[in-house]
């Protein structure tokens, strides 16, 4: 009888635990639900565990952009500070009574993610409130640890997606661990762009070197925009050597980005610092098909 009450005990802690886990797991794909429409559409392409942890990822990431975007309070370093504290304790735990923090713990400890990628993230983060005008070694150190290496956690995501439990985990290789970077860079650069109006008048930000808030030419903007295509470049080379789900995710975004790239392009400096470039949902969905379907044919291509 003894023995039969322990199992029912470890029974219901353990149905106890995936109700948590399940719970912090939505929590984190509504934040994504409610902030991103375009890395959403992207991220529907993946499996269900793919979609899991790319939520959870992103998740984490949007909660430590709120503090320093939006919340901006007197005690916004002490909040970023426990959030990384948090971070760090689950994931060495894998538990956290923050439901975002737990969702993106338990992914992290399944596909490699660690205090190397979060250690960066943090310091920009904490760059932000601040760093009002960067130089180019700033610069270079804030895209890396704000951008980079969520495109590392990400192809971690993407590699390990269907590992089993004991078996190693699936570590990038030369050319992943390269276009992931490339890929977070170019995401975080067109942001810059396209937000460009709110980081300059409401936050008092440039991050591009040799700019200041509320000014930028057109020869400012010609170097940027090919910044960000060499980054794009990069980014798409190491589409192939992905896993097929994440091949459709990555090329999907991937399209989504460089239509809105086409967009600030073909727009004046001033333009851009008046207000925040958006895509209509009808042609984020039209991109995302066309997108499909040409890696679709890619695939057959290479099948036959």
């Amino acid at each position: 009888m003894l023995g039969e009450s322990m199992t029912d005990l470890r029974t219901a802690r353990d149905r106890a635990l995936r109700l948590y886990d399940a719970t912090a797991a939505r929590t984190s794909a509504g934040v994504l639900a409610a902030y991103s429409t375009s890395f959403g559409l992207g991220t529907r392409l993946l499996g269900r565990q793919g979609q899991e942890d790319i939520r959870a990822v992103y998740a984490l990431v949007r909660l430590a952009d709120e503090v320093v975007d939006t919340y901006r309070g007197d005690d916004a370093g002490a909040e970023l500070d426990e959030l990384e504290e948090q971070t760090l304790r689950a994931l060495r735990t894998g538990y956290s009574t923050n439901l975002v923090v737990h969702a993106f713990a338990r992914t992290a400890r399944r596909v490699g993610i660690s205090a190397a990628e979060t250690v960066p993230f943090f310091a920009s983060m904490r760059a932000d409130l601040t760093v009002r005008e960067h130089d180019r070694a700033s610069y270079e150190a804030y895209v890396y640890g704000s951008a980079e290496v969520v495109g590392l956690m990400c192809v971690r995501a993407f590699l390990n997606e269907d590992r089993r439990p004991g078996e190693p985990v699936r570590e990038p290789d030369d050319v992943q661990v390269t276009g992931a970077r490339a890929l977070g860079a170019a995401f975080q650069k067109i942001n810059f762009l396209r937000d460009l109006g709110a980081d300059t008048g409401e936050l008092g930000r440039t991050y591009f070197p040799g700019t200041t808030p509320g000014h930028l030419d057109d020869a400012q903007l010609a170097a940027i925009l090919q910044e960000i295509t060499d980054d794009v470049a990069t980014a798409r080379a190491a589409v192939p050597s992905l896993p097929r789900r994440a091949r459709y995710a990555v090329g999907a975004t991937l399209a989504l980005y460089q239509r809105l790239l086409d967009e600030i392009a073909s727009r004046p400096p001033e333009e851009l610092l008046d207000g925040r470039v958006r895509l209509p949902t009808p042609v984020k969905l039209l991109v995302v098909g066309e997108s499909v379907l040409a890696e679709a044919r890619a695939g057959r291509t290479a099948d036959a």
